[in-house]
Order: structure tokens, then sequence, then C-alpha cells
């Protein structure tokens, strides 16, 4: 019996009543246990491996318009489902109802992205040579095992599901345990779209099991969407077993104003790029670095930006300020926090959590941020942002690359010369000027030092699970007469 087969519970209860089950929907607004999965059974992995190679043997061989067409039925059915998927989001994992909607829709618009570019990307590329042919040909190398976090639940699915499907790759998906029913109700749209069994599988693995998965002869690499820790071990695993990995672990992405021909806008900008999602976003802009001519006017219109925000249930379109995932995760950045005021850091708005049932915190500002504080080196994910003073663009450079991640960064200015002067210096995967780092189908994904390497969407996103292989051809040589002959 394979994970999608495995009765829920439907017992609502409270989170403390969980129990050992890591799959499971816990409403972060009401606290309530909604929902139980049971693990995958470790002797059931060797089956599911299996399946998923056999279908890779046929799925491999169609013609690439005959997968492409499956992957766009799958972005219609998303839309066609909007309102039920974006409800579902909402109660796993706290997302703002608007938001979650616009996942949805951004989720549907990267699988019909690859399924209306995906067959032109793979077409081969043929080489200039001096007799003969040289072509590289684009070719599926198997099943890939794909571990994805819970923040952005379907896209993150897609995002690596929409190309290697397209490509012919089959996928088994190890979905993050906060939001098992998204992840079986993504399984069940590929199913109705048309993918035959084993395409693409949701797993409900036990950690310990990921190993068995990497190591199994048939998986033939493995992307993960996470923390640093768990991107060290997966990538000790698949080297080890010499499998293709991508990682991308987070960010602590830089937002730099060096100058503002509209003060409003660049706050607005600014409070945008924080507060998306919660603030649960790798490349939400985390740490504000701005020139000393305009500090104060930037950090009293984020102060009152940030004071807008109230909480409320995110199932209510006028709600401001969601729950974060969980209240493990509220107490997490709570504790980040307060560490920083403790060492002396300084609130300038927020800094604690609501008086508000729910996994709620309140957007908070810090200054006066030093290295001896764990927001000066960790990723801060949800509502809080560190604002640092500089005198110039040296300065600002130099403090948004001293950071161990390198994943997106914004940069604002009137002046684009400028703007992209600085871009330029920034040690990053991504950077984006006069605009929040955002992701869109046909831009790569990724970023550099810990945050990860490897590229998701775009045309690069077809090719990190890819064979490309080179056929040369060359006229048969004709045999040389014998001598008198």
């Amino acid at each position: 019996m394979t994970a999608t087969q495995n009765p829920p519970s439907d017992h609502p209860k409270t989170a403390s009543d969980a129990g050992a089950r890591p799959y499971a929907t816990v409403n972060p607004y009401t606290g309530q246990l909604e929902k139980e999965f049971p693990f995958l059974e470790t002797d059931q992995i060797d089956g599911l491996v299996e399946r998923a190679h056999s279908a890779f043997q046929e799925w491999g061989r169609l013609p690439v318009q005959e997968r492409a067409a499956i992957v766009g039925r799958a972005g219609d059915l998303m839309l066609e489902r909007r309102d039920e998927l974006a409800a579902l989001v909402t109660r796993e994992m706290g997302k703002r109802i608007k938001e979650a909607a616009g996942e949805v829709m951004l989720a549907a618009s990267i699988l019909k992205y690859y399924a209306e570019n995906g067959p032109r990307f793979l077409e081969p590329t043929r080489i200039d040579v001096m007799a003969g042919e040289a072509v590289v040909e684009n070719e599926p190398i198997g099943t890939i095992l794909a571990i994805e976090p819970w923040n952005y639940p379907l896209y993150q699915a897609v995002r690596v599901a929409g190309p290697n499907l397209v490509l012919g790759n089959t996928i088994l998906l190890k979905h993050a345990e906060l939001n098992p029913q998204t992840a079986l109700a993504i399984e069940q749209i590929f199913r109705d779209a048309g993918a035959p069994e084993g395409v693409y599988t949701n797993v409900f693995l036990k950690i310990p099991d990921v190993e068995k998965v990497i190591a199994h002869p048939h998986v033939r690499g493995v992307t993960l969407t996470g923390s640093e820790r768990a991107g060290a071990s997966v990538a000790e695993i698949a080297g080890r077993n010499l499998k293709k990995s991508v990682l991308e672990l987070g960010g602590s992405d830089p937002f730099i104003v060096l100058d503002a021909d509209d003060m409003g806008s660049t706050v607005k900008a600014a409070t945008m790029g924080r507060m998306q999602n919660t603030g649960q976003a790798c490349i939400a802009a985390k740490r504000f670095i701005v020139t000393d001519d305009i500090y104060d006017d930037f950090v009293g219109g984020l102060q009152q930006a940030f004071a807008t925000f109230q909480p409320g249930d995110p199932a209510d379109p006028s709600t401001t300020l969601a729950p974060l995932s969980s209240e493990r995760a509220a107490q997490d950045l709570a504790a980040q926090i307060q560490d920083a005021i403790d060492k002396g850091a300084t609130v300038l708005a927020g800094g604690g959590r609501p008086d508000h049932d729910g996994a709620f915190v309140e957007p908070t500002l810090l200054t006066d941020v030093t290295p001896e504080m764990r927001a000066y080196r960790e990723e801060l994910f949800g509502p809080a942002a560190v604002v640092y003073r500089v005198a110039n663009e040296d300065e600002a450079v130099e403090l948004a690359n001293n950071s161990d991640y390198g994943l997106g960064g914004t940069v604002f200015s009137g002046d684009l010369d400028r703007a992209r002067g600085v871009a330029e210096r920034l040690e990053a995967g991504m950077v984006w000027v006069n605009q929040p780092t955002g992701s869109s189908p046909e831009l790569p994904f990724g970023g550099v030092k810990r945050s990860g390497y490897g590229r998701e969407l775009s045309e690069l996103g077809m090719f990190e699970f890819a064979n490309r292989r080179l056929m040369r051809v060359l006229p048969a040589k004709k045999p040389t007469p014998a001598a008198g002959g």
C-alpha cells in the first residue's frame, strides 16, 4: 500500500495531542490538529522506487509534446481548483488567503510555462565541427527525489515537477510534514491530468528513510529546499552515492537603499519585500542597509508601515498579519529577537508576541545589531528585520556581502547606473533593482555560498537533471582497394 493510500485520522484535537506522527494538518491560527497521516513504512520504499523507475521507462520515451500536454493540463486543473487549494494552504500553514490564491496562480503558471516552452528548450543543439555532425541531445536520467518545504507548498513542488516531467524524469516528492493534504492534492492533480501511475508519487517519508531512497540505484538525483543542516546531510549522502544534487538553503537577503526619489514608494516596496508570506520566504528582504542621508526618513516610514499590521484569521481577506506556520516557528523567531534585545539591540517596532491566540509574532525592526547576536548571522524566518546605517556604497556592499548566505538581493536608487554598479558587486544568485526580490517561471532561481547550488525555473531549470548527451556522427570510411586490384 502506498503512502497516499493510508487513511488519515479525522478527529480534531489540539496540537499538543498530536503524538509522534509527523505528517499532520495543524491549523496555526486555531492550534487544532485536523488530520494525521502515517509514515510510509520502510519496507514499502523499494516498491515505490521500482514503480517510479518502471514508469520512467515508458514516460521518458513518450514524445515530449505528450508529456508537455499532461503538465499543461495539470496547470489548468490548478486554476480550476484555485479556491480549494488556496483554502487548504491557508489551513495547513497559515498563509493569508489572498496570498494563497496568488501562490496557486504562480504554481499554475510554472506548469503552463514548461508545457509551452519545454519542448523548445529540449531541442538538440548543433555544434560546428570540421567533418560530420555533432549534436548535444537533452535526455532524462530517471527518477528524482524532491524534498520540499512548507512555506510555498504548491510553488516549491511544481518548480521541480514542471521541468522534470516535461524532460521525461519521474518524481518522488517528499513534502513537508506541515502540509500533507496539500501534498496529496498536488499528486491528485497530476493523476487527474493523465500522468501514468508512478510518474509523480507523494511519499510520506521518515527522515531516516531519506538516505535509503537517495541510495537506491534507480534514484538518479535529489533536490532539496530547506535548512543548511538538511542540505549538508542530503549533499553528503548524494555525494557518497555519486548522485547529482541541487540545493536551495535559504538566505539573509540585503535590501540596499542608496537614495529615494519617492520615499513612500521605497518604503512600500521594502515592507512588501519583508512581509510577504508573513516573512516566511527565502528571498524576503531581511537586512535593510540604508545610506546615512536618508536613513531617518526610511526608518520612520518603515516603523509606521509595520505598525499597521494586525493579527487575524488568515482565511479572512481583510487580515493583514497571518500567524507563522506553527507555534514552534513562532517561538524560534521570538527567541532570536529576544537574544538580540538581551545583548543590546534597539527595538524600532514590535519585539514580541501580540496578545492574540495563534502562532503570531509582532512585525519587528531591530537596529544596533552586532556580530555576537544571532540576528546578525542567522536567517530570520518571519516578520522581523534588521536595519543598518552605512556611510556610502562601499560600506553597503561590504555589509551586504558579510553573510554566509548568497541567495538574493535588492538595490534601490533613482540612478540606474549607480544601482547597477552596486548590484554587480553583490555575492548573490539573484539581484533585483528597484523591485523586491521575487520569482517568475522564466527567471532562474538559486543562490551561492551557503544558500546552495544549482538553478530552478527558466530554461536553466530544464537541465539540472538532464543527460546532455553528445552525439558525434562521421561518415563511414570507404575501404582502400588492395594494391594491383
